[in-house]
């Protein structure tokens, strides 16, 4: 059966990586997604708006939990070098994670009460906790990235969710308690599974570790800290700050319902889009050294395009009656919320994997600055959703549009230090551009002559989803006939 599943990957080493690294992320997703249905008949929209809460405040300390040393790992050419970023990495984490812990304990109280969540108070204490399992977790994983143990990785994301679902299933009679908790120990539990599958190729070059070392890579990757950190944060904080928001204007049942659009639609397409991103890194050094950059960067822009611009066009018509359908009366508010972000994760899945080029070509600096813009848009539409008193949906349009600004931004970014021609990227994908005015079109006509509306959500699907594969196809064709 290996063998055989072996012979169905591609050939060529960069989609063979994502296909293994996808394929992990994608059957995660699968699970979380799967769970859902029995989770939001076990818990509340309140319980769920904790969860996201939690999840936010961890969303944007977790990106900085090594001040971004981890990203250097894969870089150095000798091992002995890249163990020793490894251990800077673990080094920072337990300094920040003992300052995580003092801020929960002498201001964790004020900032449940200014996120309208004083619920999460007896639960403040999972924070500091989380924060140094993602920490341990970051680091071994760009290990894996740099021994290219994509499958390994691929299992740990398997065991989270399914880890992670159980538990919270479980210990639904405890409340909010196992939805934090089961959460944390999921992380844990993969943790272990790095630790065991990072041991040997970390003890083969142990004698290469001492404290001058240390300090050598911290000096010499000291833009990842001073650019790369804040570049993150930036962007992890753009992400996360709408349910912190919508918490603290709306009560925890509107981030409840953000939370759940974020589980099924937002979290799947972001682990995806994190697998080929985790594969681009290693084939973009690659591909720089060898002068091809531009080349790859073009063939996976089309790529991510054909999949997710057609997906998001399904998504826009197909959303609220899923929801409702799938999750009950209480949660089409879930859909409605993802109707109008579909436009923006559609962007969002085309740039954030080839984001990564900002650190094989060493400009964190540029990163930082581009962060800074979409993180400022971002907030910005927010702010004016708060100052106009924007209702709930307004308000996701209003971030919603404000990130699709952002990400074209970034995007013109990218294309300029692959030295690629905007004109080229539209070019790849007429094809594609075509196919989803079509979906749109077909779809709002089902939606105009059908009242039903389960016949509706069940003939957008099996049509869109026809032209979806078909394009699909097309797309795997031309990449057997380049590799």
């Amino acid at each position: 059966m290996k063998a055989k599943l072996e012979k169905l990957l591609p050939k060529n080493r960069f989609a063979r990586a994502v296909s293994v690294l996808a394929g992990g992320t994608a059957g995660a997703q699968l699970i979380v997604v799967a769970a859902s249905p029995i989770l939001t008949r076990l818990y509340t929209p309140d319980d769920f708006g904790l969860l996201a809460v939690f999840a936010g405040i961890l969303g944007i300390l977790g990106v900085i939990a090594s001040l971004r040393y981890q990203l250097a790992i894969p870089l150095p050419e000798a091992d002995e070098e890249a163990l020793n970023v490894g251990a800077l990495s673990f080094l920072v984490l337990t300094a920040l994670t003992v300052v995580l812990a003092m801020i929960t304990w002498l201001f964790g109280s004020d900032l449940v009460l200014l996120l309208n969540t004083p619920e999460l108070g007896p639960y403040l204490w999972l924070l500091p906790v989380g924060f140094m399992f993602i920490g341990i977790y970051q680091v071994l994983q760009y290990w894996s990235l740099r021994t290219k143990s994509f499958s390994l990785i691929a299992r740990t994301k398997m065991v989270q969710s399914t880890s992670i679902a159980g538990l919270q299933i479980i210990g639904a009679s405890i409340g909010p308690l196992a939805l934090l908790g089961g959460r944390v120990i999921g992380q844990v539990i993969v943790d272990v599974m790095l630790i065991r599958g990072c041991s040997g190729s970390l003890l083969a070059v142990k004698k290469g570790l001492s404290v001058k070392a240390i300090v050598s890579v911290a000096r010499k990757y000291r833009q990842f800290p001073i650019f790369s950190s804040w570049a993150g944060l930036l962007n992890a904080s753009g992400a996360q700050i709408p349910p912190l928001f919508f918490a603290a204007a709306f009560g925890p049942a509107a981030a409840g319902g953000y939370m759940l659009a974020q589980r099924v639609i937002n979290m799947p397409l972001s682990v995806i889009g994190t697998a080929v991103s985790d594969a681009f890194l290693p084939s973009s050094i690659d591909a720089q050294r060898e002068s091809r950059l531009g080349k790859q960067v073009t063939k996976l822009f089309s790529a991510l395009a054909s999949l997710m611009f057609p997906a998001a066009t399904i998504l826009f018509f197909i959303a609220p009656d899923f929801f409702q359908l799938a999750f009950g009366d209480g949660w089409r508010i879930a859909g409605e919320i993802v109707r109008w972000l579909s436009p923006m994760l559609a962007i969002q899945f085309l740039v954030n994997p080839v984001s990564r080029i900002f650190v094989t070509v060493e400009r964190q600096d540029l990163a930082l600055i581009f962060q800074s813009s979409l993180f400022g848009l971002r907030v910005a539409s927010l702010l004016i959703a708060f100052a106009f008193d924007f209702s709930l949906i307004d308000a996701v349009k209003a971030f919603s549009i404000g990130s699709i600004f952002g990400y074209l931004i970034y995007m013109i970014a990218v294309c300029k230090i692959a030295k690629i021609p905007a004109s080229a990227i539209l070019r790849a994908n007429c094809v594609t551009l075509g196919l989803s005015f079509l979906i749109y079109t077909i779809c709002s006509s089902v939606y105009l002559y059908f009242n039903n509306y389960v016949w509706s959500l069940l003939l957008c699907i099996f049509v869109g989803g026809l032209i979806l594969s078909a394009n699909l196809w097309f797309l795997a064709k031309r990449v057997r006939s380049d590799d």
